[in-house]
């Protein structure tokens, strides 16, 4: 038996030893296969739970939304507001884990409502090399991460959900809008706005792995390496100025440095992180 089989195997026992499970559902690689794989060994007693928050592109909502039809899962959707949430618009270095406290709290909260005790989220062993402030959360509110407990990384979780069919397998990462504003600098439903259209407008003209930093009226883009000769080409250019000018921006600068996982965390002196 396969090392990949072998861990595989243990989740599935540690989901049928739940008898009932809520999966924080947000349509990414992790909590897609999390889902798929909680639902093969609990059937009608998995259930997705989906946030709506501002920081997350209405997209991702549609895609959880498709996934569940597909797959034929319970769905339930849950809006949060997190400009709310107590000292989060603030922006400070624990911002996730305010966020993340008050987020599942709420998807806590509907589980119980449909009488699953249960939340499951889908962190996996990479995430112990991150700087991820969110996981105090989870810990605290009693949350269970059982890919991270199979031993599962980012890589075997595409495999398996290759293996699968899923959809989402190949998927690029993806990480709140909130992540593209520096810390210390506050949070509006504005800026996240602004974000959201700017990076959709990038992702339509062919750049799957993008992010668009914020620095006060300057856009930073980064794009994989690989992508730079296109996006510098100057029918590409002429796009991006000018919609990024209507967006409100007066400047738009090109990280050559390529796409960078949590590069703002890099900025203001920590570990980097999966933003």
């Amino acid at each position: 038996m396969t090392d990949l089989k072998q861990k595989q195997l243990e989740l599935y026992r540690s989901l049928e030893q739940l008898g009932s499970g809520a999966v924080a559902f947000s349509a990414g690689v992790d909590s897609t296969y999390l889902l798929y794989a909680a639902h093969e060994v609990l059937g009608d007693n998995a259930v997705a739970i989906t946030a709506k928050l501002r920081s997350v592109p209405d997209e991702e909502l549609e895609q959880a939304q498709q996934l569940c039809q597909e797959l034929g899962i319970r769905h339930i959707i849950t809006r949060l507001d997190e400009l709310t949430i107590e000292g989060f618009s603030q922006n400070p270095k624990n911002r996730c884990y305010l966020c993340k406290r008050g987020v599942f709290s709420q998807i806590i909260s509907e589980a119980q409502r449909v009488g699953i005790s249960q939340v499951l989220e889908g962190s996996n062993t990479d995430d112990d090399n991150d700087y991820r402030p969110g996981m105090q959360a989870i810990r605290e509110l009693g949350v269970l991460s059982p890919l991270k407990a199979a031993g599962l990384s980012k890589s075997q979780i595409r495999e398996l959900s290759r293996q699968a069919g899923l959809p989402t397998w190949n998927k690029p990462q993806l990480a709140c809008l909130s992540t593209r504003i520096a810390y210390g600098d506050e949070i509006t439903a504005q800026k996240l706005e602004i974000i959201g259209k700017a990076e959709k407008m990038l992702r339509q003209l062919g750049f799957e792995q993008v992010r668009v930093r914020l620095h006060g009226t300057l856009a930073r883009i980064e794009v994989e390496n690989d992508r730079i000769p296109l996006i510098t080409s100057p029918e590409i250019l002429v796009q991006v100025r000018g919609y990024f000018a209507a967006l409100g921006f007066t400047h738009t600068a090109l990280d050559l440095n390529g796409y960078r996982s949590g590069s703002m965390n890099a900025d203001a002196g920590s570990t980097a992180d999966s933003e």
